[in-house]
């Protein structure tokens, strides 16, 4: 994975002439992390990854944690030694997804979880989470996973092995499509609601 070369907002080449993938109002998100500290419970970055709403590929960066790895998590993350031995700083990657983030409706699955790891944050009104939005809940408070609404909102299977974060940003926004125009109108009432 490499970052794609949007984070100034330009949509033409780079300066080495690389075309570069346009930013759009609606971008989705996910994160892989590892587990640092004692006994690897506490979580961070380790990989991140931006599409926008054709699903191009924005941003896709592995990330070196500030904290000692001591759990990579490879069976869910992927995520092995040397993706992160010569990887960018965390501050580094931090600032250019908020560069990518600012002003735009994130779409992602779990986002409160994404935001943590990248240490950011970013107004609810700017969020359309698929765990959190309540039609797509098993109950109140109960998310289905974003394997389970792929395959049932799409009829598509996903994360074969480990994840890829790639593949769950698309996914997520795969979703938020399918319900769009039921959550958008959700979102408009309950702001004219408050307007009033």
């Amino acid at each position: 994975p490499s970052s794609a070369a949007v984070a100034d907002g330009n949509d033409g080449a780079d300066e080495d002439g690389n075309a570069m993938r346009a930013l759009t109002d609606y971008v989705a998100l996910d994160c892989e992390m590892v587990g640092v500290g004692e006994d690897a419970v506490e979580s961070a970055l380790a990989r991140v990854a931006i599409v926008n709403a054709k699903g191009d590929v924005l941003m896709d960066e592995y990330v070196r944690p500030v904290e000692r790895v001591t759990d990579f998590r490879t069976q869910f993350s992927g995520i092995l030694p040397v993706h992160i031995k010569h990887a960018r700083s965390f501050a580094d990657v931090q600032a250019d997804v908020a560069k990518i983030l600012k002003n735009r409706i994130v779409v992602g699955h779990s986002l409160d979880n994404d935001f943590e790891a990248l240490k950011l944050q970013h107004p609810f009104a700017l969020r359309r989470d698929t765990a959190t939005y309540r039609p797509l809940q098993r109950k109140p408070g109960k998310p289905h996973s974003l394997r389970y609404l792929t395959k049932q909102q799409l009829g598509t299977d996903i994360q074969g092995a480990e994840h890829d974060p790639v593949e769950d940003a698309r996914a997520a926004f795969l979703v938020y499509y399918s319900v769009r125009k039921r959550w958008e109108a959700r979102i408009a009432q309950a702001l004219g609601r408050r307007r009033t």
